[in-house]
């Protein structure tokens, strides 16, 4: 049987037994009455194999509309039911599933036996989908293998399954051992520091919790939502917090918020979560399409724009729109064009408005101390619009939330904190360097001194510091009266970890709260754990169109490759970028180097650092003594480059680069 485009498997072997259910039911009808009571029932039995009728309540998944067949798990077994006319998916319906009478005695009445204590109706088991590409060389009706929820499953391919279509089967979603669940863990590189690990809770659910794979003990923190007046309509409120990453946590599976049912479970983000990058953006959009995205048929959203007033009216249209609205189809037109919106005209929208947005003169974002191509929050947006700069920002994470579901790209490129922030990823002291680079160096260097042995206290510093806005100079208290207690050698871990919630989470908080909330108006959060905040970049901004040949050109070399022409390391390391390399890994290699995969409209000519200034990508030689591995100095876009013995040693280095999240290496300053 076909359903949209998918074909359902009819037989999942030692899974399912295929029963036929009776299609005529009105779902709305009362169940039959029960027999009377008492021993003086008619003693007649049915005949052998003589069908009788049992009423049950099934849930018809999403997706389904009026006509159509799906699958259904009554007292164990699988049946196949038509959807009713007056039916949808998400409804609950009732059927008369039949059922085979054996051939019983037929016996005088009896006396009433004693009661017995019934017994404890069977507890139907929840259901997960799953849907994967017909493999190579599989003909119809013959079994393959898989992997599906972390379990090795076989399944019999429909017979009129052709190369190309997918295949949808379910099972049941049961929890493992509590040992192999501890052992599940979501893993991003091998030197990240952290992992997602897996914490069965005592009502039988699973949560996701931060864990560290080293014994790094810099301070680490993880923004947390907590919601209220959730029931004020489409409009949800939450207070964020930076908490330390360890205490953070995040349901396993994710559910439907109305009907409690599990669409994706912990098995299936485990196993996508290794996958590349393209893989994992192919699962997430199948994902949307399938199990997340409300059906066509049941409406569309169709959003006017005027070219005039293009911000005004995208603000007006998708700020009234409540979150399921937010995953229907979207259909775009602009007065006085004639077209049809086949998806050029939604790519455009994308395009148009996140580049008006993010322009730093309209007052909402500003240029990150680093890096030009990155942008952050400005702090005082809302000077420049302020009754409504928090409205924009909650625009914005829609938008963001709606390019993802649809697979659209937007403009501009943010400051890494900033997708960490949107992924639950840890923050350390290492992203204030895209906030503030002279704030990072000073602690960097109080650190330093303390290691040393000298007297933090005797530097004369307090819990607050000082900004400037629009000339004015303001004192912010990091604590309650900070400004009255120093720093010390004992509690200058103290204050470091104020720093960092000011700068990632205080400075721009209403901001970011709002920027979160309408990014998770469109997403469930859960679905995004299988990415790191490079890949998301990658998704929202695109693949850039790197020029090998104008990257080379404006390349500068330092160190021990400043004065030698034609150095084995560095004709072995374009040989790499040109050979091995993908779009994927040179734009995550870029990401490594500069902070951002950006790239300026103008080419690496007009690369800038952390100054403002021309800093062109730069390779520097440095012995193997000094460091085994690259180094990255985002400050200057300069990667430091071992001097390997071979090709085969430094392709096998700068490609275990791109596996990893950048944000975990050691940004040494000079």
């Amino acid at each position: 049987m076909k359903l949209n485009g998918v074909y359902w498997v009819k037989k999942l072997i030692m899974l399912s037994i295929d029963v036929k259910a009776n299609q005529n039911f009105n779902p709305l009808a009362p169940p039959p009455p029960p027999p009377p009571p008492g021993p003086f029932r008619n003693p007649i039995r049915p005949a052998p194999n003589v069908q009788q009728q049992r009423t049950h309540l099934v849930r018809i998944p999403r997706g389904i509309r009026p006509g159509q067949r799906f699958q259904a798990i009554v007292d164990g077994q699988r049946i196949e039911v038509t959807c009713p006319r007056n039916a949808s998916g998400g409804m609950q319906v009732r059927i008369n599933v039949p059922t085979m009478t054996p051939p019983t005695r037929i016996n005088p009445p009896a006396p009433a036996p004693a009661p017995t204590p019934a017994s404890p109706p069977r507890e139907q088991p929840q259901m997960q989908y799953f849907e994967v590409p017909l493999p190579d060389g599989v003909l119809p009706g013959q079994p393959f293998a898989l992997m599906a929820g972390g379990r090795r499953v076989l399944v019999t391919a429909p017979q009129n399954v052709k190369p190309g279509d997918r295949v949808r089967f379910q099972l049941p979603v049961s929890l493992t051992s509590l040992e192999n669940i501890k052992a599940i863990q979501l893993t991003y590189g091998k030197s990240t520091g952290w992992t997602r690990s897996l914490k069965p809770l005592d009502d039988g659910r699973v949560e996701f919790h931060w864990a560290r794979l080293d014994r790094n003990d810099d301070l680490a923190f993880v923004r947390q939502l907590e919601y209220y007046n959730t029931e004020a309509g489409p409009i949800r409120s939450a207070y964020v917090s930076l908490v330390p990453a360890e205490e953070s946590s995040l349901p396993g599976n994710v559910t439907d918020e109305s009907t409690g049912e599990i669409l994706v479970a912990y098995q299936e983000l485990v196993g996508i979560q290794g996958k590349k990058l393209d893989d994992k953006a192919t699962w997430l959009q199948d994902t949307c399409r399938n199990k997340l995205a409300v059906d066509i048929n049941r409406g569309h959203i169709k959003i006017n724009i005027r070219r005039d007033f293009l911000l005004r009216d995208s603000v007006d249209a998708i700020m009234s729109l409540s979150r399921v609205d937010l995953r229907r189809t979207f259909r775009f037109e602009f007065f006085g064009e004639v077209g049809i919106d086949a998806g050029g005209l939604m790519t455009e929208w994308f395009h148009l408005v996140t580049q008006e947005v993010f322009h730093p003169n309209f007052g909402l974002w500003e240029y990150s101390s680093v890096n030009q191509m990155c942008l952050n929050i400005n702090s005082a947006s809302e000077i420049s619009h302020p009754d409504e700069h928090l409205t924009y920002f909650r625009f914005l994470g829609r938008v963001f939330g709606k390019a993802l579901f649809e697979r659209q790209l937007t403009r501009g490129h943010m400051v890494r904190h900033l997708y960490k922030h949107l992924l639950g990823f840890p923050v350390s002291l290492e992203d204030i360097e895209m906030v503030d680079n002279s704030v990072f160096t000073s602690i960097e260097k109080l650190k330093e001194y303390r290691d040393n042995g000298a007297d933090v206290e005797d530097l004369s510093l307090d819990f607050s510091l000082s900004e400037t806005c629009l000339g004015v100079v303001t004192t912010k208290e990091l604590i309650p009266d900070g400004a009255e207690v120093l720093v010390t050698n004992n509690n200058l871990d103290e204050y470091i970890e104020a720093v960092i919630k000011y700068y990632l989470m205080e400075r721009t908080r209403p901001q970011m709260t709002e920027l979160m909330l309408g990014f998770y108006d469109v997403f469930d959060e859960g679905l995004l754990t299988i990415f790191d905040s490079q890949e998301l970049e990658l998704l929202l901004c695109g693949l850039p169109e790197i020029d090998l040949e104008d990257w080379k050109n404006h390349t500068l070399y330092s160190g021990k490759f400043e004065h030698v022409k034609h150095h084995n390391v560095i004709e072995w390391f374009w040989e790499t970028i040109e050979a091995e390399f993908d779009a994927e890994m040179r734009a995550k290699l870029l990401q490594f180097v500069t902070g951002t995969s950006g790239v300026p409209a103008q080419g690496f000519e007009v690369l800038q650092g952390n100054d403002g200034n021309i800093r062109k990508f730069t390779l520097h030689g440095i012995g193997r003594d000094v460091s085994f591995f690259p180094r990255a100095h985002t400050c200057f876009n300069r990667l430091d480059l071992p001097i390997y013995n071979s090709r085969e040693e430094l392709s096998e280095k700068l490609i275990l680069l791109t596996q990893m999240d950048s944000s975990d290496f050691r940004f040494d300053m000079e």
